[in-house]
C-alpha cells in the first residue's frame, strides 16, 4: 500500500461523496467510508504490515486522508440537513397576506332567542326571574295550587311519577308557592321560566317536553286591569306596537277568575285564515286572579291580597311569530331548520 494508493483512494471518494444526490446517499457513503469498518479504517489496519521505519509516515498520511474526508463529509452532512429544512419549510410557507378562512357561525336556539326576549319584557317591567326544581313534589305540583289528591283537574295532565310524592313538573305553576314562600311576604313580581313533563303522545302539535313561562304578581293592590295591562304590553312587545288581546272566560284550579289570553292572528292580521280558523284571534296563554287558596298556601292573607298568575308555552310564541307548523322541530337538532334562525 503506497501514498499514491491512498491519494487515489481519497479523490475517488470526494468524488463519490460529491455526486451524492440525497441525504440517504450521503448516509450510505459515511457507512461505506468512514464507519469502524469503512475503507477509511482499512488503510489503519495496514500499518502494522509495513516496515517499522515507514509505519509512522503512513500513519501520519493515513489520519490526514480521514480528517479530510470527516470534514468534507460534515459540510456536505450540514448543506444536505439545510436544504431538506428550506424544502420542508416551503412547503409549510404561510402567506400572511391571503384573507382569512370565513369562520363558521353558530347560533341561538330559536327556543333560547325567544326566552332571552321574554326576560327582557318582563324585566323591564320589574319582574325578577325565579328558576324552581324540575323534579317535584306532588305537593307543590298539585295540592297546593288547589288541586288535592283525586282532584279532576289532574286528569287534564299526564303525570310522569318518580313514586307516589315526586314527580317531573307538569307546568311552571308548581314554582309558585316555592316563590311565595322564599320571597316572603310584600310584593311579589316574578316569571319562572323552564322545561315541563308530560306523558303525551308526540306529534306535530305536542311534546312529552316544553318551555313554559309563568308569570306571578301579589300585593295588597293588584287588580285584574294589572293583568291585563302586564299582558297587552307584552304581547306588542313581541308581536308588534299595533297587536290586541282579548280575555274569554276558562277554568284553572290556581285561579280565580281564570281568562284564556288571545292575541290577534299574526298571519291574517284579524281578517280570518286557516291558520286562526277563520276567527280572527290565535291562543297565547291561560291566566287569571291567583286562587285565594293558592295565596294562603304560599303563606299570604288572602283577605288583604291578592295576585295574577300566567302562563305561556315558549314553543307555541315562536311557532306564532315564524308560522312553523311542527313542534317536533325544536328538538330534532336539525341544522337546517336552526340555520333559519341565526
Amino acid at each position: 500500500m503506497s501514498q499514491a494508493d491512498l491519494d487515489a483512494y481519497r479523490l475517488a471518494a470526494i468524488d463519490e461523496l460529491e455526486s451524492a444526490a440525497d441525504k440517504s446517499a450521503i448516509d450510505a457513503w459515511y457507512r461505506k467510508h468512514l464507519s469502524s469498518s469503512g475503507q477509511a479504517n482499512q488503510f489503519k489496519r495496514q500499518i502494522g504490515k509495513l516496515p517499522p521505519e515507514e509505519r509512522r509516515g503512513f500513519g501520519q498520511a493515513v489520519n490526514e486522508v480521514v480528517k479530510n474526508l470527516q470534514d468534507i463529509y460534515d459540510n456536505r452532512h450540514k448543506e444536505s440537513e439545510a436544504a431538506a429544512l428550506a424544502q420542508r419549510l416551503a412547503g409549510e410557507k404561510v402567506d400572511v397576506t391571503l384573507p382569512s378562512r370565513q369562520r363558521r357561525r353558530g347560533g341561538l336556539h330559536p327556543l333560547t332567542q325567544t326566552l332571552r326576549e321574554i326576560y327582557q319584557v318582563f324585566l323591564g317591567m320589574g319582574f325578577t326571574v325565579y328558576e324552581s326544581p324540575h323534579v317535584e313534589l306532588d305537593y307543590f305540583n298539585f295540592e297546593a295550587l288547589n288541586m288535592p289528591p283525586h282532584h279532576p283537574a289532574r286528569d287534564m295532565q299526564d303525570t310522569f311519577y318518580v313514586n307516589e310524592s315526586v314527580l317531573l313538573r307538569t307546568h311552571t305553576s308548581a314554582g309558585q308557592i316555592r316563590a311565595m314562600q322564599k320571597l316572603g311576604p310584600g310584593s311579589v313580581r316574578v316569571i319562572l321560566p323552564g322545561l315541563c313533563y308530560r306523558n303525551e303522545d308526540v306529534t306535530t302539535r305536542s311534546e312529552m317536553q316544553f318551555h313554559q313561562v309563568e308569570g306571578l304578581l301579589v300585593g295588597p293592590d293588584v287588580r285584574m286591569s294589572d293583568l291585563k295591562g302586564v299582558l297587552l304590553q307584552f304581547a306588542r312587545a313581541l308581536f308588534g306596537e299595533d297587536q290586541a288581546i282579548r280575555l274569554r272566560g276558562s277554568y284553572f284550579p290556581f285561579t280565580e277568575p281564570s281568562v284564556e289570553v288571545d292575541i290577534r292572528c299574526t298571519l291574517c292580521g284579524g281578517e280570518g285564515c286557516r291558520m286562526c280558523k277563520y276567527t280572527g284571534w290565535l291562543e297565547l296563554l291561560g291566566a287569571g286572579l291567583v286562587h285565594p287558596t293558592v295565596l294562603e298556601n304560599g303563606g299570604y292573607d288572602a283577605t288583604k291580597n291578592r295576585g295574577i298568575a300566567f302562563g305561556m308555552g315558549v314553543e307555541r310564541i315562536v311557532l306564532l311569530r315564524h308560522g312553523i307548523k311542527d313542534i317536533r322541530q325544536f328538538f330534532r337538532n336539525d341544522s337546517r331548520f336552526l340555520a333559519n334562525f341565526r
